[in-house]
């Protein structure tokens, strides 16, 4: 299945890869690479979380404060927010 995200939350992939790096060398890329670990359990278990709303799930990332939340379309999956689990947890609700 396809991935696209919305261009905010790969500004908000963009904006934590330079903080980690920032935090530590290497770090920014160990993010990418849960980051991108996570949308791959997302393309092959959509079903697996458990739902935000009727069309919306969030995956939990498994080294990082972040979770991944998507919608599973007819042939995409959507990543609407790329959410640190610190923030306010229905910020991207205006994003469906």
């Amino acid at each position: 299945m396809k991935i696209r995200f919305l261009s905010v939350a790969m500004t908000e992939v963009n904006d934590a890869i330079a903080y980690y790096e920032e935090v530590e060398p290497g770090l920014g890329l160990r993010f990418l690479a849960e980051i991108k670990s996570c949308i791959e359990r997302v393309r092959n278990h959509p079903n697996a979380w458990a739902p935000l709303s009727k069309r919306t799930r969030r995956c939990r990332s498994k080294s990082f404060p972040v979770s991944i939340i998507y919608q599973t379309r007819d042939t995409e999956i959507l990543i609407i927010a790329v959410m640190h689990m610190s923030r306010e947890p229905t910020y991207w609700k205006d994003r469906i």
